[in-house]
């Protein structure tokens, strides 16, 4: 019989993304349930030993990462340079997509008042965010919603785990979301978060 936390373990290393706990049931023969106390045993050994390596939960998912307190080294091994965190324009337009998704592009122009179409590039080109279908409506735009590389920068396993968000009502949409948007910033600057500058509102 096979050893699960080893078969778990390697599994994820070798995957190098996240997988489904059901998908990882149903190839190790396994209750999810007994699956999620594995890995939870397996994590909690990681973090312990002061292992190099992370075992993360992002919602229904598992995932391999290297430990945050070696990032320093990662980053000179890999010869890879710190580029400048998220501009406010595109923490806007995160944190409405993140709160209200799925979201059509026309929702977050509407909440923030301006034109979003670049930042909403960037998000995509970043994997902050992707496209989840189509609304059913004349035209049928696009839908909007985070990614599990999301919830990695921000540190957390589920969007339940966001900063709360204040009411908001139709004539206080980007002002209300500032709280939270300072809140996102202060996250992402805790995870050291990599990604391209976007300049200006656009």
């Amino acid at each position: 019989m096979i050893d699960l936390s080893s078969a778990l373990e390697a599994i994820l290393f070798a995957a190098g993304e996240p997988v489904p706990l059901a998908r990882l049931s149903l190839i190790l023969d396994t209750d999810e349930s007994e699956l999620s106390i594995v890995a939870s045993e397996l994590a909690e050994k990681y973090e312990r030993e002061q292992r190099g390596i992370r075992l993360l939960r992002l919602g229904e998912k598992l995932q391999m990462c290297s430990a945050p307190d070696y990032a320093p080294f990662i980053i000179k091994t890999l010869e890879q340079r710190k580029p400048p965190m998220l501009s406010q324009p595109a923490l806007e337009t995160l944190a409405i997509v993140a709160y209200f998704q799925p979201v059509t592009r026309a929702y977050i122009d509407r909440v923030r008042g301006v034109d979003s179409s670049y930042t909403v590039g960037v998000l995509i080109e970043r994997g902050l965010i992707e496209p989840c279908g189509k609304l059913d409506v004349p035209g049928r735009p696009s839908l909007f919603r985070t990614t599990d590389a999301f919830l990695r920068t921000m540190g957390i396993r589920e969007l339940s785990e966001l900063p709360e968000l204040p009411d908001l009502s139709a004539s206080e949409g980007v002002e209300k979301l500032q709280k939270a948007i300072d809140e996102l910033q202060n996250a992402g600057e805790q995870e050291q978060l990599s990604l391209s500058e976007v300049t200006g509102k656009e």
